[in-house]
């Protein structure tokens, strides 16, 4: 049940900018959370709005209040934070066998999955739209597809209104849903321009039913009946690339209509299934990441067959294993938004900054540097959001990188490739507090 309204959340986002069609789905409460959030002017506050009303909601609401909560983490940079905010974890089928070493091996995802889309000509790859470490494996397979010959990028989150985006070169507010505030998702995007691909809007702003029909119809009349050869990338939201009915009960999903209109199975990857929500180690995740341990991505292949392993064999093709990454540190080495005791921590008050670890994953294999950053930057002022944007880009560019402070001492990093970039702190109206340019040099 948890995953059917994880499901229904990634399409409240796109509800934000269109009240009369979210009148249509919601309660009266709910669709009043919907509005004040609407209202908020920056992530920041909408986060803060979130902390002080979800204790007041009713169960219901809180359940719709905490989805928002961790989006906005997502969005801040907070990634562990979000994961750990909002542990989304799928029924699994209840006759489920996990796979073992004796039968299965490990296969870095990435290179697998390059194989397997060698003869086919849709390819689609899911993410939970509070995690953003389930979109590196959609940004590292970019390039390797687009080696194959696939030319179409569908991406859920870009929305209809910036016919500048391609020749722009990178996502601006506008371009989408609220999930392309995140980094990582204008990561995706930046590189599938670079590369060449057609960018395909693709979401509707319908519900149910109507909205996986909708998708499919999108995909079929934007892609493949102008171009009956075309080789298409999708990047879409949990059970959409689903090519049976199942995880979203009797609808259809987005995949199985595909197959239907175009003749042509998809290859669906599932990251949603087996993701890490918390620090349980008896939970099917970590089972599966303790018997075959990676730090990459990675698939499982048979030992006799070489065929990949899925849990759902007749609704996608592949399950992904992330590495795991979440930490308590992320909330700091002390208590997370807390008062330091500077005396217990045993160190003098000008130095007790309280830390707050970010996952090694930022890094993309090396290809992102940490930098350094403090509260100093805010001025005094916290909460407050540090952007890295890159140099020549406006302030409403999807940032290379961001954190959120919430405490007065606190010290994290961001994950920059290198280049040139402008350092701006800003509040929760979204006020410039600081601005500065850095550079970025491989160490």
């Amino acid at each position: 049940m948890l995953a059917r309204h994880a499901v229904r959340a990634g399409f409240v986002a796109a509800l934000l900018v269109c009240a009369s069609a979210a009148a249509q789905s919601f309660s009266p409460s709910a669709l009043k959370l919907l509005q004040a959030m609407e209202r908020t002017p920056t992530t920041l506050a909408r986060y803060q709005y979130l902390v002080r009303t979800t204790p007041t909601l009713s169960r219901t609401d809180q359940l719709l209040a905490l989805q928002f909560m961790a989006f906005s983490q997502n969005e801040l940079g907070l990634y562990d934070q979000a994961v750990f905010g909002f542990p989304l974890k799928n029924e699994l089928p209840g006759d489920l066998k996990l796979p073992t070493p004796a039968e299965w091996k490990s296969a870095d995802a990435v290179d697998a999955i390059a194989a397997l889309a060698a003869h086919r000509r849709i390819v689609m790859v899911n993410e939970a739209h509070h995690d953003a470490h389930t979109r590196q494996l959609t940004l590292e397979l970019l390039p390797r597809l687009r080696a194959l010959g696939f030319t179409y990028f569908a991406a859920e989150a870009l929305g209809k209104n910036d016919p500048g985006l391609a020749k722009r070169g990178y996502p601006v507010r506008k371009s989408g849903t609220e999930y392309l505030r995140d980094p990582m998702y204008g990561d995706i995007l930046r590189e599938a321009i670079r590369l060449g691909f057609t960018l395909v809007p693709y979401d509707s702003a319908l519900t149910g039913q109507a909205r996986e029909t909708a998708q499919a119809e999108t995909l079929y009349r934007k892609v493949f009946a102008k171009d009956p050869e075309a080789r298409l990338f999708v990047h879409a939201g949990y059970a959409h690339i689903d090519k049976t009915p199942g995880r979203l009960g009797e609808w259809h999903p987005m995949a199985m209509q595909l197959e239907a209109l175009t003749g042509l199975v998809p290859l669906s990857i599932d990251q949603t299934d087996f993701l890490e929500t918390g620090l349980d180690a008896s939970d099917a995740y970590h089972r599966l990441a303790h018997a075959f341990p990676s730090d990459k991505p990675e698939i499982l292949l048979n030992r006799q067959t070489g065929q990949p392993w899925s849990a759902r064999p007749a609704a996608y093709d592949v399950n992904v294993i992330l590495p795991a990454t979440l930490s308590i540190e992320a909330f700091g080495k002390y208590k997370y938004g807390g008062r330091l005791d500077y005396e217990q921590a045993g160190l003098p008050h000008v130095l007790a900054y309280n830390e707050m670890r970010r996952a090694g994953w930022l890094s993309l294999d090396g290809t992102r540097y940490p930098y350094s950053i403090d509260t100093t930057l805010c001025r005094g002022t916290v909460p407050c959001v540090v952007d890295a944007q890159y140099l020549g880009e406006p302030d409403d560019a999807i940032a290379a990188d961001r954190y959120a402070f919430m405490g007065p001492t606190e010290t994290s990093k961001l994950y920059l490739r290198p280049g040139a970039y402008r350092l701006r702190a800003s509040d929760s109206d979204g006020h410039t507090l600081s601005e500065s340019n850095i550079k970025i040099a491989p160490p």
